[in-house]
């Protein structure tokens, strides 16, 4: 079993997640519809879109390759876009990935609270990749009542705006950290996960477009 799992912001709510060769990418966007970001160009095994907006669907931009053997166990939680059960934005899926390892959940965009019921199925997390900037989906205040719900060991907030990139409605991504006490920031992109790093909310940096 592999004991690192690799993961990469990518900007907005896109990562992608490998482990054992084998690569996953999330919510891919369209070109041109988050300002400030590098468009996605990217090569894996397997794409998982949370729901159908053209900033986390894009899956033509991700090539497959195909003959791997699958290395993720996918878990799916059918959650919403909003407050109202889908009435404003539709439906959101939650997926998790399970590498035998590591288990690394990503909430899409997450507009709604949770069951009691889907809440025991984010127990156990080695990482929650969560949306904070509100207007869209949850808010900081919201995401942070989810963190200490399930408490996963890593926290990676994404979707909210950032220096030079995001939606101008998206709230900043310190209404978040401010109401943790275990940032750590790092100077790229890439988590590397292990089974012995600490337990840390972690913000990455997305690489950005050229002005």
């Amino acid at each position: 079993m592999a004991e690192t799992m690799n993961i990469t912001w990518l900007g907005h709510s896109c990562f992608r997640v490998e482990s054992r060769g084998y690569t996953a990418v999330l919510d891919p966007y369209a070109d041109g519809s988050v300002e400030g970001l590098l468009p996605v160009r990217e090569t894996a095994d397997l794409v998982l879109c949370s729901h159908e907006h053209g900033d986390h669907n894009a899956r033509d931009l991700v090539t497959l390759r195909e003959g791997k053997a699958p290395v993720f166990r996918v878990e799916t939680i059918s959650t919403y876009h909003d407050d109202q059960k889908g009435a404003k934005r539709g439906p959101n899926t939650i997926h998790i990935l399970d590498d035998g390892v590591f288990r690394a959940a990503h909430a899409g965009d997450l507009g709604c609270a949770l069951s009691g019921e889907e809440l025991e199925k984010l127990k156990g997390l080695d990482v929650l990749m969560v949306p904070v900037g509100g207007y869209y989906t949850i808010d900081a205040a919201q995401a942070r009542a989810l963190v200490n719900a399930v408490k996963p060991r890593i926290v990676i907030p994404m979707h909210y705006r950032g220096q030079g990139f995001g939606f101008d409605v998206l709230a900043e991504l310190e209404d978040y950290t401010r109401l943790c006490g275990d940032v750590v920031y790092y100077g790229g992109s890439v988590l590397e996960l292990t089974k012995d790093l600490p337990a840390q909310t972690a913000v990455l940096k997305p690489l950005l477009a050229r002005r």
